[in-house]
């Protein structure tokens, strides 16, 4: 175990591969010699088509918490303020919040829209002050191909399964997977919202929703470091799942599924 500026560094191995975990990944980089990050964990589910428990590796990860909000009365096809110098797109779309009024509540609004924008990343091997944005941004080539050696790892179904007459098996309805996806999003945000699940699903094609692991991916990007984040899915975002179970009942099953990936992955690059 190591201190460094307030920040606790726990050191260990997984299948013969040094591993450090950290609260702060730039320190992270900064202080020790990284070969890679790998980060996992849980996150809510955008897809409909998996399930609670499914185990999801993207290729590219947005932030999505950074917006310009649009004056009211400007439609789409106005300029955003500081658009023409390049510090702020409409490339990738934007919320309308009139699109979500209920029946009878009469259109317009003066929250307008928001209008998704990339980060600025400040390459550490590169000119100094010298940006460039990332919106979608990709985990590691290699170890995104690697993942693929995942998919037919077999996963915890069940959070006990020697059930009784009085306390039966709590079970998922099938057994989980590992899914190589193309996209997940992470924002300052808890997603609990069903309408905003289906606008980011729609509108940017993401499966896991979490509220760490693009910062995480920025940061290996602006410093050259291999990436991947593995994400158990623990619910639906906002409900309406097919799934009939709690995601409060199998969070732990999720997170426990997200470890032994993330454990098996490492172990692979040995």
């Amino acid at each position: 175990m190591s201190f460094h500026v307030g920040r606790r560094f726990r050191f260990g191995t997984i299948g013969e591969k040094k591993l450090n975990s950290g609260v702060t990944t730039q320190l992270l980089l900064t202080l020790f010699d990284v070969e890679g990050i790998v980060h996992f964990g849980i996150a809510g589910n955008a897809d409909p088509d998996l399930h609670i428990g499914d185990v999801t590796v993207p290729r590219y990860w947005a932030h999505t918490g950074l917006w310009n909000w649009q004056r009211y009365g400007d439609g789409p096809e106005k300029e955003l303020a500081l658009e023409s110098n390049g510090d702020y797109t409409r490339k990738y779309g934007a919320l309308n919040f009139s699109d979500y009024g209920v029946a009878g509540g009469g259109g317009g609004n003066l929250l307008n829209g928001v209008w998704y924008q990339p980060e600025e990343v400040f390459p550490a091997d590169g000119t100094p002050e010298s940006r460039r944005h990332e919106f979608w941004v990709p985990v590691d080539g290699r170890y995104y191909q690697l993942a693929q050696k995942l998919e037919a790892m077999p996963l915890e179904r069940c959070v006990n399964r020697t059930g009784t007459a009085t306390s039966p098996a709590t079970c998922l309805a099938r057994a989980p997977a590992v899914a190589r996806v193309e996209r997940g999003c992470s924002a300052s945000v808890f997603v609990d919202n069903a309408a905003y699940r289906q606008f980011l699903r729609s509108r940017l094609g993401v499966t896991p929703i979490d509220m760490e692991s693009a910062a995480v991916a920025l940061v290996a990007a602006q410093q050259g470091a291999p990436f991947i984040a593995i994400r158990s899915l623990s619910d639906l975002a906002g409900g309406g799942s097919a799934e009939s179970n709690e995601a409060g009942v199998f969070a732990a099953l999720a997170a426990q599924n997200a470890v032994a990936v993330a454990v098996k992955f490492i172990s692979l690059l040995s």
